[in-house]
């Protein structure tokens, strides 16, 4: 009876946990800026509102322009959409601001 051989050893230092894979869907770095600036501009400071419109903008058009290279349109979206609300919200707001200084200004 003949023995086999015993398997050779592992290389790379035995067990690898398995991780992302290299190169694989990854977030866009602009996704969660998108939002939180999004959210910002509907809460506190309606100024961010255009800058994460824009910046939704400018990352969903990377996005679409790579398919299946980014995972995070969805928070992109939501951004971007809360960017819009609050540029609206802004935009009213100054509109109001200059039809009450106008009447304010005729009455007196």
């Amino acid at each position: 009876m003949s023995m086999s051989p015993p398997p050779p050893p592992p290389s790379e230092g035995g067990f690898v946990q398995p991780g992302p894979v290299p190169g694989g869907p990854r977030d866009h770095p602009k996704g969660t800026t998108t939002l939180v600036l999004g959210i910002l501009g509907l809460v506190c400071c309606g100024v961010l509102g255009p800058i994460a419109w824009v910046m939704g903008n400018n990352a969903l058009a990377e996005v679409d322009a790579a398919p299946g290279v980014y995972t995070n349109r969805s928070t992109i979206n939501a951004g971007r959409i809360c960017g819009i609300i609050a540029t609206v919200l802004l935009g009213l707001g100054v509109a109001f601001f200059i039809f009450s200084f106008l009447v304010g200004v005729s009455f007196t």
